[in-house]
């Protein structure tokens, strides 16, 4: 007797959680997405023991939110406000959900849309810490990186998540603190 067939299985997901601040512990959703592996525990609690000094009333920018946790994590522990842009409708479409279960959507804004193509369109916008994390098939650092410097204020700071530490970085921006792990070098830059 041959099986019924089934229906192809639904994309598989995860969750990612928030790990400090006043929404510790809340799982975020994470979809099966190429490309998207959100930076975990151990890299975001480093990352932000270092940024803790500068959270307090940031400007932040997670400019390949994927999961959000970056920008999300960083209000969690006293950034002013964050701006989460992300390329697939449907993760953005979970972050939306995210921000409203958290009743925070007066100080998080999500875009969806191509990260560079929402960098040319922004003028000068002054954040203080930005997480660049993109897809690392992509090769979109060389692009990214001297877009994004005109939109950040004096003195900001800037994550860098990468196979490899980027071969070019805009004038001024100087490494603060640098790890790594089997897959990535994440790195903490200080701009001029």
């Amino acid at each position: 007797m041959k099986r019924p067939s089934r229906p192809p299985a639904a994309p598989a997901s995860g969750q990612v959680r928030i790990i400090g601040g006043r929404w510790r512990n809340t799982r975020l959703p994470v979809a099966d997405l190429a490309g998207l592996r959100p930076t975990g525990d151990r890299v975001r609690e480093t990352l932000f023991n270092w940024l803790m000094p500068k959270l307090p009333g940031a400007r932040v920018l997670d400019l390949f939110a994927g999961s959000g946790v970056l920008g999300l994590e960083a209000v969690s522990r006293g950034a002013a406000s964050a701006v989460l842009v992300e390329r697939d409708p449907g993760q953005a479409a979970r972050l939306r959900e995210a921000v409203g279960r958290l009743d925070a959507a007066t100080l998080i804004e999500v875009v969806q849309g191509d990260a560079l193509a929402w960098l040319a369109g922004v003028p000068a916008a002054g954040f203080d810490i930005a997480f660049l994390d993109p897809p690392f098939a992509a090769g979109l650092l060389p692009a990214t990186l001297p877009a994004l410097a005109p939109r950040l204020a004096p003195g900001a700071w800037v994550y860098v998540e990468a196979p490899e530490e980027p071969a070019a970085l805009p004038a001024g921006w100087t490494p603060h603190r640098q790890g790594r792990t089997r897959e990535t070098c994440y790195t903490l830059y200080r701009t001029s």
